[in-house]
């Protein structure tokens, strides 16, 4: 078997588990595959190094959303809609 860095999301379980232990969240308040297309979207209508700097936009958005009382579910739907929707219009800047 190759060790392999590339995983499908459901691969991503046992390190979502830990990642979210060592920041003290919840595992099951994380929706991978949503993340994850975000970052393809925003790597293939922008550019690569945008993906994880607009999912880390994306986490900090949710927080405030979430300390604000918005129902989290919701909120990500919206918020990842709108990062996408962007991507796919992006222009480099220029519109």
């Amino acid at each position: 078997m190759s060790n392999s860095r590339h995983l499908p999301p459901e691969a991503l379980d046992d390190w979502l588990a830990a990642a979210a232990a060592r920041l003290g969240l919840d595992p099951g308040d994380i929706d991978i595959a949503t993340v994850l297309n975000v970052a393809r979207d925003v790597a293939h209508g922008v550019a690569r190094p945008a993906a994880p700097l607009s999912t880390f936009l994306l986490g900090v958005a949710m927080g405030r959303a979430t300390a604000a009382g918005e129902d989290a579910s919701s909120a990500l739907a919206a918020r990842a809609a709108a990062i996408t929707a962007l991507a796919e219009g992006w222009d480099g800047g220029a519109g």
